[in-house]
This record gives C-alpha cells, structure tokens and sequence, in this order.
C-alpha cells in the first residue's frame, strides 16, 4: 500500500514538473506587426531598436514594447526602408543589430514543447516497466533464504549470563561452545561434534534465549529463521530456501544457523491429516539431505526449537541429524528468583521487594511469565505515578498474569456478592483445613478475566509428582464452592460449571491414565491419539469393552461424589467460619494469606502453610 501511494506521488510531481517547464518555455509571445504598420511605426520614430534574425525582425518601441515582423528573406533591411521611403536619418537613428538564430532558441520555440508531451509519455512507461521488473526480480528471489543473520562481534551480545536457570541445558550446550571456539581441540581426538542440537520444551522456556546465547558465547555469526518461512505458495520454493540457507551458512563457517518451530516442516511424512503435502516434504528431504551431507567438523552447528518433539519426522532425530536432544524444563523456585533477578536489573525495586518471596508465590511460571510479570508491574506502578515497582505491584500483576485484568465494569449485585463470597469462601476452607491440600494464598470476590471470584492456592514447593491422596483433596477443594452454594443457598448457580470441569477431567485421567482405581486396577483405558493437523489431543478410541466403560463411569461418580461429601462435611461443620470468611469478602472484597486463620479463627491443618526459607542465590 506505501508502494503504490510513493508511486503515485512520484507521477504527480512529474506532471506537475512538466507543466511548470512548459509554462516557463511557452512564455507570452511578443506582437506581431505588419510591414506596413512596421513602417509607418518607423517613420513616425516610435521604434528604438532592430534585431535581424534571419527573416524575422525583433524591434523594440521606445515605450519598451516589443514586436516581431516578418520580411522576404531575401531582403535586407536597407532595401526595405529605400522600398518603404523611409528616411535614410531617421533610419541612422534606430539601433540595428544582426543576429543569427541559435538552436536553443529553434528547439524551445518550436521542437520542445512537442517533443516533452511524447518524453512524459515515455518516462512514466519506462517507471512503471520499472516497477514491473521489481515485481519480477522479487518472485524470482523467492527461493532465496529469508534468514536473519546477526554477525559475530555484535555489541550488546547474549551469553550464558543472561540465562537464568536451565544448568542442564548449559552444560549440554558448552560442548557445542568449545567446539565453535576450538575445532581442533576435538578433531585431534577423532570426535565429531553433533550437527544438529534439537531444544525441546513447554513456550517460554528460553529456547530462542538460549540458541541466541550459544552464538554469543562463541561469538560465531547467527542465522536465525523460523520453520514456517520455508514454505511458500510457489512448488520447490522451501527446497531451494533451504539450499541457500545452508550454503550461505557454509560460507560464514563457523556458525550457528537456528530453525525455529522446526515442527512447522518437520512433522512426519504421510501423516495424512496432519496437512501433508509435497511442498512441505520436499523441504523436509532437502533439510535431510543437507544435514546429512555436511562435512566432518565443518563448522555449522544447527539448532532447531519446537515444543511438540512428538510429531516430528523420525528421520530427523536419527544419529548424524538432530542427535542430540535437549529438554528445557520450567524453572524450580531457585531458578525463578534468578529470572527474576535478570529481569529486574533495569527497573528501580522498593525496599519492600522481596524476590524469593515472589518466586515462591510464581510454581509453574515460565520464564517468558516471569517476564511479563516484572513488566506488568512496572507498568501499574507507571500508572500509579509512582518512581519505584513496589511489592504490591507485583502481587497484583502475579493476579494478572494468571487470571487477566480486574472487570472493574462488572459490577455484582448484593445478592450475587453474597453467593460468589460463600462459593469462594467454600474453597478457601476446604483447602485451609485439608492436611495435604496447597496453602491459599489469597480469596477475593474481584471480577478477574472469566472468573467472578478467585481463590489461589499454591504448593510450597516444586512438585512433579502427587499421589493419590493429594489428588483427592484437590478434588474436595473444586467442590468445595459447589457445597457451600448447596448448604448456605439450598441451590446451586452456574458459578461452578468451571470447577465441574476440572474435577471431571481429574478424576477422569485418575481413574483411566493414572491407574489410581481400586476396581480398575494398573492400566491405561482409551489410546488418546494425538491429531499433528490441529497439534492437540481431540480423539481418544476405546480399547475395552463396554462392562469396563460401566465400571470407568461407577469409578468416577464415586470419586466425585467422595470429594463432594468431604467437603460438605468440613463446611457443615464449621459454619461460623464460613459465615466469618463471607462477611469479611463482602466487606473487603481480600482475604490475603497472612489473615486467613484470624479471620476464621482456625489454624491451618497443613503445616506447610508457612512458606519455607529458601536461600536465595545471585543469577548465573
């Protein structure tokens, strides 16, 4: 669109350039007289001044009028006043000058002004010919790479020190480091360093972070695209992309040339509905064929990036391509404070900023969240007209982070604040009095995204495995807005739909993936298959029989309801709390975790309720 607008622009003042030229050339023509009037005009001496061009007469009045004449050309201006009588003193009086026609005058009083309407003509044909090759030039360049390269030597570089976190992942990759920066160190020995590394984990994790940082660490040139750029809508495109990209990378050895979301290409041939076509695997076979062709210790080590390693052709993954696979995990709670930590060294923290105590409150967060984190709180305390990020700000943005921002629009009713406050109440005391339930961490009746209320409950720790008893405690804490709706209303609202689901899907992967029915016993029901197209899970078959379907079903109403009557049973049994914990919401609209026991006046029965020490350490 800026193109086209430039383009006509340009024609415009063309025009209009043009037409000033020819009204600077096609100036006012001076008069034209007869030879009568011309003689009579002399003889009366009213002229001042004779130019002889050839036939033609310029003369100059003596009121500095001009005029031209024309006479016989071969006639001079002497015979001409002796023809006309004139008098020979009154001719003597009149300054006579011959002068012989120049060409710049023929041309722009005669050839120019015709010839620039058919110049214009051909100038705006000549742009836009001009325009048209461009168009030409850039379909013929489509096979060439659109890879960025940032050369080696770049100020500002990223290096291992602005990666907080993923050790494993470091120490894998300092292989790769020492090989860019001594080659020769390992081919002495016989070693050949992996050609291909494959960084695999969850969004957010520093794949690309870290890919950028091995070239900084090598100081070696960086070619990044991304797996999607090889593919266009001309056949043999992405092949011959993919040629160039490689062969420039050759000659910028040694280098690090970095795909990402390789999966976009790299997915398994034949896949059928998982969008396979030649195109694509055209560009798959030259990736192939190109890894599989370099040259020992040649100096180009490629990274590729994806979080979806399953779906990938196994070919890439075979020794010789992409045989060495590095999995970036989410960060424990040190590695978040180290995050954090790099995150926070431009923006001015408050006394009261306590990153370990942030880390703690942030289990499951990526570093991409961490990041957004610390932005989203030096944005509320800009617009809080504040010159430090204080904790509260922080705190806040945690909230919107998880939840998204507050709906201050959304304004509840008396009687739906009173509902949303038990309902939020109900889960904070289950959870509050549950022995192996996650502490809460803060209850509010503050519209956030979706949710009319929030309760947040988080571990003290990084866990990757739970049994089946924790298990079942969350699932009391889901239904534990769902009671109190049911004991304190006698009727239940559409509020706990959201909690209905996740219960179901929980006791759904217990019962039929994670072996923990008594009935069921140790075994998988129902092959999930994965669809590459859509890149989710949406089909599961079933491989049982229809008796074992009666029991899944028996399993998982009895688990519910299990969960279901010990949450009635705690808040039936502590009613006063829950009428405390209410009051206080509708009051308040916050319940922090700090007020919590005082406000229902009971301790937690989960002793980890008190956030452990943890030592902080500096980033690395």
């Amino acid at each position: 669109m800026n193109t086209t607008v430039r383009n006509i622009v340009l024609v415009i003042a063309m025009i209009l350039l043009v037409g000033g030229a020819l009204s600077f050339i096609n100036l006012e023509e001076p008069k034209k007289l007869d030879l009568g009037t011309f003689v009579s005009r002399v003889q009366e001496g009213k002229v001042k001044e004779i130019v002889i061009r050839g036939q033609k007469l310029e003369v100059v009045m003596t009121d500095n009028t001009k005029a031209t004449v024309d006479k016989e050309s071969n006639e001079s201006l002497s015979e001409l006043f002796k023809n006309y009588g004139i008098d020979t003193d009154k001719a003597r009086g009149i300054k006579t000058e011959v002068k012989e026609p120049s060409g710049f005058g023929y041309w722009t009083s005669v050839i120019l002004p015709t010839i620039i309407p058919f110049l214009l003509i051909f100038g705006l044909m000549f742009f836009f010919f001009r325009q048209v090759q461009g168009q030409n030039n850039r379909a013929m360049s489509f096979g060439q790479s659109t890879a960025r390269e940032t050369p080696k030597g770049v100020k500002d570089k990223i290096t291992f020190k602005d990666v907080a976190g993923v050790k494993e992942a470091k120490s894998e990759l300092l292989e790769v480091v020492e090989f860019l920066r001594s080659p020769d160190k390992f081919s002495k020995l016989g070693a050949k360093i992996p050609k291909g590394v494959l960084l695999m984990g969850s969004p957010g994790t520093g794949k690309t972070l870290l890919a950028r940082a091995v070239a900084g660490e090598a100081d070696v040139p960086f070619f990044h695209i991304s797996g999607s750029e090889f593919v266009e809508m001309f056949v043999g495109v992405g092949a011959s992309r993919v040629r160039d990209l490689f062969a420039k990378a050759k000659k910028n050895a040694p280098c690090i040339m970095f795909i990402d979301e390789i999966d976009a290409v790299g997915r398994q041939r034949g896949a059928g509905l998982g969008g396979s076509h030649d195109e694509r695997e055209q560009t798959l076979n030259q990736i192939l064929v190109e890894m599989d062709g370099f040259e020992p210790n040649l100096g180009v080590i490629v990274i590729a990036a994806t979080n979806r390693p399953d779906v990938l052709d196994p070919a890439l993954l075979r020794p010789g391509r992409f045989d060495r696979r590095v999995i970036l995990d989410p960060p424990d709670i040190r590695d978040r404070e180290e995050i954090l930590t790099i995150h926070a060294i431009n923006k001015p923290l408050a006394k009261d900023v306590d990153l370990q105590r942030l880390a703690q409150r942030t289990p499951g967060f990526s570093g991409a969240d961490l990041a957004n984190l610390m932005n989203e709180a030096a944005i509320l305390a800009a617009r809080r007209d504040r010159t430090e990020v204080f904790m509260t700000d922080l705190i806040e943005s945690i909230e919107k982070v998880m939840l998204g921002p507050e709906r201050k629009s959304h304004m509840m009713n008396e009687e739906e604040r009173k509902i949303t406050a038990y309902h939020e109440g109900g889960h904070a005391l289950v959870a509050h009095l549950l022995p192996h339930a996650d502490p809460v961490q803060k209850v509010s009746i503050i519209s956030r995204g979706r949710a009319a209320g929030y309760t947040i409950k988080l571990p003290t720790e990084d866990k990757h495995m739970r049994n089946r008893t924790e298990y079942a405690e969350d699932l009391a804490v889901m239904l534990g807005g769902y009671a109190a709706e049911k004991i304190f209303f006698g009727d239940i609202t559409t509020g706990a739909s959201s909690d209905m689901q996740q219960a179901t899907k929980l006791v759904q992967n217990m019962v039929t993936q994670w072996g923990m029915s008594e009935k069921l016993g140790p075994r998988v029901y129902g092959e999930r298959q994965d669809m590459i197209f859509l890149g989710r899970e949406i089909t599961e078959s079933r491989d049982y029989s229809e008796s074992k379907a009666e029991i899944i079903d028996q399993e998982v109403d009895a688990l519910i309801k299990q969960a279901l009557e010990t949450a009635t049973r705690i808040i039936a049994d502590h009613k006063p709390a829950m009428d405390a914990m209410a009051d206080y919401l509708i009051k308040n609209e916050t319940i922090e975790r700090d007020e919590l026991a005082q406000v229902v006046g009971l301790p937690p029965a989960n002793i980890k309720n008190v956030l452990p020490e943890v030592e902080s350490k500096k980033a690395v």
